[in-house]
């Protein structure tokens, strides 16, 4: 199912997790069994050759340390023959993952605001513009993945239960602090197919922290991003500390854009905050319940 992915990109990603040491030599028997059983490569090889594309930006890759995307995409149950609506994927950091992963046999929708709106802050129509030019310069690895637009005041994401998955990573603060909350889980609600799964990734705050410090902040509370979901109809499935960070105290003076990659600070704080890293973060999976 992902042989192309395997065998095209790192084909000697498998050879090197199959085995630590070189095999006995085969005889003419072995090797025609091997080649009449050879299985299908797993989904995780498949994820793991992602991870490990040559392709990706070694900034992006540089931050692997802090964000797990091969751990976290397992957690969230990603399928390389699912279709994945990833939300406002920014600069591609989990694109660069997540096309190539499911080119061959998926679907990969990056859903970003709709340019075509004016007036919005210009990162947006900047970042809208390098993810096009991103997929543009390397189909051989990306395939031919959509970029569907929306109306970030009023989100919609595609037909009724046409996806398997919608992932976001590190946006939902920002939904939340302009007062559209629901409005976005409501249309992640109805974009996914019964027993299709959410998975969210955010900054976490301490229990109890009140809504101004959160807004101002950048940090959401598990509570507040549960209480979105399950009120559009869905159920937690698992939470997951794979992205947390115990060193972060969620209380910098810029909020968590003082941490790294941000980096608001002062020049003689640098070494403090690079040894913090980047922030402590919830990682939740929702599932919308089957019919």
């Amino acid at each position: 199912m992902t042989r192309t992915l395997l065998a095209t990109l790192v084909p000697v990603l498998l050879l090197a997790a199959c085995t630590a040491q070189d095999p006995a030599p085969a005889t003419d028997t072995d090797t025609a069994t091997t080649e009449a059983a050879d299985p299908a490569p797993s989904a995780a090889d498949a994820l793991a050759a992602a991870v490990a594309g040559n392709w990706r930006t070694s900034d992006f890759a540089a931050r692997d340390k802090y964000r797990h995307p091969a751990e976290t995409l397992a957690f969230f149950g990603i399928a390389p023959d699912q279709t994945v609506i990833e939300i406002t994927p920014g600069g591609g950091w989990y694109a660069e993952i997540l096309a190539p992963y499911l080119r061959d046999d998926g679907t990969y929708i990056a859903a970003v605001w709709d340019d075509a709106i004016p007036d919005q802050p210009g990162y947006r129509y900047r970042l809208n513009e390098e993810l096009r030019a991103k997929f543009a310069d390397n189909p051989e690895v990306y395939g031919a993945p959509e970029v569907r637009v929306f109306d970030p005041k009023a989100p919609a994401f595609g037909p009724a239960g046409s996806a398997d998955a919608v992932v976001t990573f590190r946006n939902a603060h920002n939904w939340v602090a302009a007062g559209d909350g629901e409005a976005y889980f409501s249309a992640f609600f109805d974009v996914l197919a019964p027993g299709g799964t959410l998975g969210v990734v955010d900054h976490r705050a301490k229990p109890g922290t009140d809504a101004e410090a959160m807004n101002k902040s950048g940090y959401l509370t598990e509570a507040v991003v549960i209480e979105l979901a399950t009120a559009a109809g869905f159920e937690l499935a698992d939470r997951s500390e794979i992205n947390a960070n115990p060193a972060d105290t969620a209380d910098h003076p810029n909020g968590v854009w003082t941490l790294p990659p941000s980096n608001r600070h002062d020049d003689a704080d640098a070494e403090k905050y690079a040894e913090i890293g980047e922030s402590d973060r919830m990682t939740l999976r929702f599932v919308k319940p089957a019919e």
